[in-house]
Formats: C-alpha cells, sequence, structure tokens
C-alpha cells in the first residue's frame, strides 16, 4: 500500500485486485463504469472497495480515456435560445464531425442560464461522460467551478478564467472590422446593439464597436443590450426613438439584425440608403430578408471541431498546443450596408 503524508497506508487499485482476487484492468474496468464484467466479479470488487475504503485517484483517473466513450456538448442556455439560434445545431454538428471516425458518442446536454455551477459540475463528474465542451455560457461562475476539477473540458467562448482551455473568435477584431465597414459606407451616427452583457462575446464586440468609433472620432457611446434572440431585436425601436438621426447599427448577432431591419423598414427608413446595417454569424435568415444583411463570419462548427481536438489532448494525459485559441472572422458585404 501506499504512504500517505501522515504514514498510514492508501489502498491502491492493486491492493483491491488482491483482496477480490481479479486483475488490476478488472478493478479498473469496475470503478470507471465499465459494464464489461460479471455481476459477481462487480460485487467481489465493490466489497473490496468498501473493506479497504479505496478511492479512486481523481489526476490518474482524468487521464483514463474511453471510460464510457461518450462526450457531452454542454449548452447552459435557454429552450427559446438553443432551437431558436442556428449557432447551436452548427455547435454541436462540428462535435459530432469531429468524433466521426470514432466510437465516441456525443450527446447534447443543455442546462439553464439559472442552474448553479455546483450541479452541472456533479453532472460531468458522475462518471456518465469522459469529458465535455461548454458552448455559450453566461459569466465565469462555470468555468471558476470547473478550475480544478478532474473532468477535462474545453470552452467554446472565452470563460474568463485561467487554467481553462478555449476556443474563441476573435470578436474585438471582427467588431472593429464590422464598424469600420459602416464608417467607411459614409455612416456617422452609429449604434449597435449588443448581446447579453454577462457574456464575453457581447462584451468583446461592444469593445470593438466603441475602439472603431472612438478612433474614427465619432460618438462610441450609443448602445442597447439585447439578448441574441429574434424578438430582442426590436430593441431598434427604441434607438431610434431616442436617437432618430442614426444612419448605422452594428447589431451583434443576425437574429436581432434581421428583425431590427424589419423595424426600421416598418418606421419609413430605407435601408441601407437612410440606414447601414451589419450584422454578426453569418446565419441563413440573413440571406432572408430584403436587402439581404451584411454580416461576420463566426463559424461554430470549425470553432467545436478545433475545441474537440483539444480534449482529445486534454484525455490523452497531454496540453493543447495552443489552450487559448482566438480564431478569425471574415467581413461577408451584401445589400445591407
Amino acid at each position: 500500500m501506499a504512504k500517505l503524508n501522515g504514514g498510514h497506508a492508501a489502498p491502491t487499485l492493486e491492493d483491491v485486485a488482491r483482496l477480490a482476487g481479479v486483475s488490476r484492468a478488472t478493478v479498473s474496468r469496475v470503478v470507471n463504469g465499465g459494464t464489461l464484467v460479471a455481476a459477481t466479479t462487480t460485487e467481489a470488487v465493490r466489497a473490496a472497495i468498501d473493506e479497504l475504503g479505496y478511492h479512486p485517484n481523481r489526476a490518474a483517473r482524468a487521464l483514463v480515456t474511453r471510460r464510457t466513450g461518450v462526450i457531452a456538448v454542454i449548452v447552459p442556455e435557454t429552450d427559446e435560445r438553443v432551437f431558436s439560434d442556428p449557432y447551436f445545431p452548427q455547435a454541436y454538428h462540428g462535435a459530432l464531425q469531429a468524433f466521426a471516425d470514432s466510437d465516441v458518442q456525443v450527446v447534447l446536454a443543455m442546462a439553464q442560464p439559472g442552474d448553479s455551477a455546483s450541479r452541472m459540475v456533479r453532472y460531468l463528474e458522475s462518471g456518465h461522460v469522459d469529458g465535455a465542451i461548454i458552448v455559450s455560457h453566461h459569466g465565469p461562475g462555470l468555468a471558476r467551478a470547473l478550475v480544478n476539477s478532474w473532468q477535462p473540458v474545453v470552452f467554446v467562448g472565452d470563460p474568463e478564467t485561467p487554467g481553462i482551455c478555449y476556443v474563441e473568435l476573435d470578436n474585438t477584431v471582427a467588431a472593429i472590422t464590422a464598424t469600420r465597414h459602416l464608417i467607411e459606407r459614409g455612416a456617422r451616427r452609429i449604434a449597435t446593439i449588443t448581446g447579453p452583457l454577462d457574456m464575453a462575446s457581447a462584451r468583446t464586440r461592444l469593445k470593438g464597436f466603441q475602439t472603431a468609433m472612438t478612433e474614427a472620432g465619432l460618438d462610441p457611446s450609443i448602445y442597447v443590450e439585447g439578448g441574441y434572440t429574434t424578438k430582442s431585436g426590436a430593441v431598434a425601436e427604441q434607438l431610434l426613438a431616442e436617437h432618430p438621426d442614426l444612419d448605422g447599427l452594428f447589431v451583434a448577432n443576425d437574429l436581432m439584425a434581421v428583425t431590427a431591419m424589419q423595424v426600421v423598414q416598418r418606421l419609413g427608413r430605407k435601408v441601407p440608403d437612410d440606414l447601414r446595417i451589419v450584422g454578426f454569424d453569418n446565419a441563413a435568415v440573413g440571406l432572408q430578408c430584403t436587402p439581404q444583411l451584411t454580416t461576420m463570419t463566426n463559424p461554430a462548427d470549425e470553432h467545436t471541431r478545433a475545441a474537440a481536438q483539444m480534449l482529445i489532448e486534454l484525455l490523452a494525459g497531454g496540453i493543447p498546443e495552443n489552450p487559448r485559441m482566438l480564431k478569425p472572422s471574415e467581413l461577408v458585404v451584401r445589400g445591407s450596408a
């Protein structure tokens, strides 16, 4: 038996195997939830575990790959957002693609934004999954709860927590590009509709907008918070009521941008003649409006594929070469700006 700091012997996997009369590999399968073990053998192993007071080494377990053959894609968002925003199906599809040539099962696990971080940590450490990709999150609470967990996780989106691997779009640069495009097209009184400001992506897009406006000597202060949902784009009416001289609008995702365009047109303003609009995400909905929406790319499937590669490295006991990956965005010019 191994010795603890106080000199007491800590039971090992080999001790359990010896007492149960089985191999070390059999004990490992039982400990890690394997199903290909006879019931009588499982009972013998569990009895030995109880008798010895054996506790699996969490650090060691984190390096054991394919315990369950299941990877979770966790989306801490409302049902409305998950089922209405094409970003999330694309993200899930990217994870499926990443594991397509393996026997790994990728499951979608939805969690409400109000769910406690401890509840999600308990799920991840329950033994049902080998690791997780977290797509979309509000604030750093979940990442901070996971930073000391033995369970490998990778975020899509900046977790704002040191020690957590993530893949993120370079939202600041993308927002600068979008805003500069509006300025280059002649807009001077420009506002932005942000995403939820408890999300890093929304804050960094706002930062990019304000940076570009300040550099151009224009007023960077006109913005209103949206929710990344279709209906929240209706806040464009509030913006136009308070700032009737607006001639440009940068909207932090395409769902909101299309609704904002409808509001602008309903109020008798022409797009792009009276007001130019740039969205974000390059979603299909931007092709279904008139004029079609100028936007920034945000390929969710590419981001989850990259996150999956990081997760595979973590599961193998390695350290990703680039644990904080920023991905570029491109401007797609159409009729709205």
